[in-house]
C-alpha cells in the first residue's frame, strides 16, 4: 500500500477583508477574506512551516524533498534546500524544486506515488493580482506538505488508488519572470478547453481504478480558472457527489498548494474507508483517488486547517497589503538599508540559522542561544552538545516597541524570551499587535529581509494559539 503517511498545512495569520478593496478603489473586492502572507513571509518560509507541522505528526526521515511553487523566491538557486536545512535533514536527503506552474505539484506527487522511498512534498505560493483585479480578491496564500510512502514508512492514512491525466497546450494563464501578477485569457475560451479535458480524465480515472461516481464520498475540485472549476463536477459526471468546501470564503485560491490544502482540511475530519476524489485543472486536468485507512483515526494533525483559519486576524489594512506586495512604494524608515547576509558565515552556522539549534553545556545543563563554546555557568570550554529549540515554547520576559527600526510593517516588537527548560533569546515578535510580559510564544521561520538580492531567513517568535 502506498499513499499519504502524513500531512501538514500552513495558513498565514493575516487576512484581508475583500470589502476593503472596494472601499479603497471603488472596484474589485467581494465578500469574505483572503489569506495574506506577511511582509516577512514567502513561498519558501510558508513551505517550511507546513513541513514542520507535518514532521510533528510523523516519525520518518524522508529520502527526498520536493518543493513545488509557481512563485519561487530564488531562480538559479534551489529553494528546497532551505526547507531541508530548516528541518535539519541529513545531507544524503535529496532536495529539489519542481516549479514553473501550479501543475508542477502534480508532477512531484506523481513521481512520489510511483516511487519506492518516503518523499516529502511541499507546495506553496504567494499569489498576487493587480489592484482591483479579480485575482487580487479571489487568490490567497498558503502552504501544504505531504509525506508520501508505504507501509514500511509508517501507517498510510490515505491509500493512493490511482488516477489519470489529460494534457493540452493552450493559453489560459501566464506570467513572465519579472511580473508580480499573472495575465488571463478570456474565460469562455478556457472553459471551452478545460471541460472536455475534465470529462476525459475523469472517465479514464474511473476506468483505471474500477470505481464509479457512487463510490466517491467527497470530491475536491480546484484550479485557477474559476468558470471551468464551476462546471467540472458536471463534466466529470459527479453531480450527485458532495463537493468539499474550497475555502474560497476564508482563504482564497492558493494556487500550487490549494488542492492539498483542501485535502488536508478533508483529512482532518475524515473517517476510515472514505474515498476522496481530487480534480485539479491546470494546463490540462489531473484526477486522482485516495481512500482513508483505519490509521486515519489515530492520526493527530499538529495544527488542523480549521484551527489556523479560526486563529487568523482579518484586520489587515489594505495599504499595508499593497506595500507588502510591492504595489505601493512608501517612504522607508530613515535608517541605513540593511546588509544582506554573507555566504560563508551563513554556511558555517547552518544548524543555528536555519534549524535553530542551540548549545547545551553537558556539565551544567546551561543552554546558549546562539551556540557558544564557553558556558555561561562554570566556564566549561567546548563541552557542548547541540540541542534543537525550534519546537520549544517560551515566555516573554521583557519587550520593547521600536518605531524606528527598518521594517515594511512598523513598529517592530522586540522581545526577550525564556525557553522552557532553559535558554534566553532576543528576537522579533511576529503575528501580534500587542504584547505583555508573561505571554507564551513559539518559534516561526521567516524571511527577515532581502538585501542585494539575498533573502535572509531566520527565526522569530509568535504567540501560541489555543
Amino acid at each position: 500500500m502506498r499513499g499519504i503517511v502524513g500531512y501538514g498545512a500552513y495558513v498565514p495569520y493575516n487576512r484581508l477583508q475583500r470589502s476593503k478593496i472596494t472601499e479603497a478603489l471603488g472596484a474589485g473586492g467581494g465578500k469574505g477574506t483572503r489569506a495574506v502572507a506577511g511582509y516577512d513571509e514567502d513561498a519558501t518560509s510558508m513551505a517550511v512551516e507546513a513541513s514542520r507541522n507535518l514532521m510533528r505528526s510523523v516519525d520518518v526521515v524522508p529520502d527526498s524533498v520536493y518543493f513545488a511553487t509557481a512563485t519561487p523566491p530564488y531562480l538559479d538557486k534551489t529553494n528546497a534546500t532551505v526547507i531541508h536545512a530548516a528541518l535539519h535533514l541529513p545531507s544524503h536527503v535529496f532536495a529539489g524544486d519542481v516549479g514553473g506552474s501550479t501543475r508542477s505539484v502534480n508532477a512531484a506527487l506523481r513521481a512520489a506515488l510511483e516511487g519506492q522511498r518516503p518523499t516529502l512534498i511541499a507546495a506553496a505560493d504567494v499569489r498576487s493580482g493587480r489592484p482591483s483585479s479579480a485575482d487580487e480578491s479571489v487568490l490567497g496564500d498558503a502552504a501544504v506538505a505531504w509525506l508520501i510512502g508505504g507501509d514500511d514508512d509508517g501507517p498510510v492514512v490515505a491509500e493512493w488508488l490511482g488516477g489519470a491525466s489529460q494534457t493540452a497546450e493552450f493559453l489560459d494563464r501566464w506570467r513572465l519572470p519579472e511580473w508580480n501578477y499573472s495575465r488571463v485569457w478570456e474565460e469562455r475560451f478556457g472553459e471551452h478547453v478545460y471541460l472536455p479535458l475534465v470529462a476525459e480524465a475523469a472517465s479514464a480515472a474511473f476506468a483505471a481504478t474500477g470505481l464509479v461516481p457512487s463510490d466517491v464520498d467527497v470530491a475536491i475540485i480546484t484550479g485557477l480558472h474559476t468558470r471551468a472549476v464551476r462546471g467540472a463536477a458536471r463534466a466529470a459526471g459527479i453531480e450527485g457527489v458532495r463537493i468539499a468546501d474550497d475555502l474560497s470564503d476564508t482563504v482564497g485560491n492558493t494556487g500550487s498548494s490549494h488542492a492539498g490544502l483542501i485535502l488536508a482540511s478533508v483529512l482532518d475530519g475524515a473517517e476510515s474507508g472514505q474515498t476522496i476524489m481530487v480534480i485539479h485543472l491546470a494546463d490540462g486536468c489531473d484526477v486522482g483517488f485516495y481512500r482513508t485507512t483505519d490509521a486515519i483515526a489515530g492520526y493527530t494533525s499538529s495544527n488542523p486547517v480549521a484551527d489556523q483559519i479560526a486563529n487568523g486576524n482579518d484586520g489587515l489594512d489594505y495599504a499595508a497589503f499593497l506595500t507588502w506586495r510591492g504595489f505601493l512604494d512608501r517612504e522607508p524608515p530613515r535608517r541605513p538599508d540593511p546588509e544582506g547576509p554573507a555566504a560563508p558565515p551563513s554556511y558555517r552556522s547552518e544548524n543555528w540559522k536555519y534549524a535553530f539549534f542551540g548549545s547545551k553545556d553537558r556539565s551544567s545543563g546551561a543552554i546558549h542561544l546562539p551556540p557558544q563554546r564557553v558556558s555561561v555557568k562554570g566556564g566549561a570550554v567546548d563541552e557542548m552538545e547541540l540541542v534543537p529549540m525550534a519546537d520549544v515554547q517560551a515566555t516573554v520576559a521583557t519587550f520593547t516597541i521600536d518605531r524606528l527600526a527598518y521594517s515594511l510593517s512598523p513598529p517592530t516588537i522586540a522581545v526577550v524570551i525564556d525557553f522552557d527548560g532553559g535558554g534566553r533569546f532576543s528576537c522579533e515578535l511576529a503575528d501580534a499587535d500587542t504584547v505583555k510580559i508573561g505571554d507564551r510564544v513559539q518559534m516561526t521561520f521567516r524571511r527577515m529581509m532581502t538585501a542585494k538580492g539575498i533573502h535572509n531567513y531566520f527565526w522569530k517568535a509568535k504567540p501560541v494559539t489555543a
